[in-house]
């Protein structure tokens, strides 16, 4: 069923699985390294797709999925998580953090369990897709499937 997907997006799936939840992931023809290129590739708002954002704080990453209408406020959401400076992941760091790339991290399938935060906003939108691994790769998930899979904990991020 899922021999087709790309590696990554195959760890996606048994994570998914895992976790009880029941989704398809879909290959894009084209990138959906963004939340615009995304939203224009399925036909939804851009507001309901769930950016995967890695940040670190304290030398330690953290999961942000956030609604593609928002900017993440680090300074705020440190505050509100009672963490230090909160600073953008670089490349080479949101590999070794998730085993996927940039434009591609999915909210779960990751090497080791990540610290999560899930943008409240997404709860507004019966389904939200997230990236599924690779830039070609979605699925879509329940907000409350999003929580469970990520063990992530509801906040406002902006």
């Amino acid at each position: 069923m899922t021999a087709h997907l790309p590696t990554r997006s195959r760890l996606v799936a048994e994570a998914l699985a895992a976790a009880g939840v029941q989704t398809e992931i879909r290959e894009l023809p084209d990138s959906a390294r963004t939340a615009a290129e995304a939203a224009a590739a399925l036909g939804c708002e851009v507001a309901a797709i769930a950016n995967s954002l890695v940040f670190l704080s304290g030398g330690e990453p953290l999961l942000v999925m956030t609604s593609g209408g928002h900017r993440v406020d680090t300074a705020l959401l440190a505050e509100r998580l009672g963490l230090g400076p909160i600073e953008r992941a670089t490349a080479k760091q949101v590999r070794e953090a998730t085993g996927q790339a940039i434009g591609g991290v999915a909210p779960t399938g990751h090497p080791a369990p990540l610290r999560t935060v899930v943008d409240i906003a997404l709860a507004e939108h019966p389904l939200v897709w997230a990236a599924a691994g690779t830039p070609h790769t979605v699925m879509p998930l329940s907000y409350d499937e999003l929580l469970r899979v990520t063990g992530g904990t509801p906040a406002k991020v902006n």
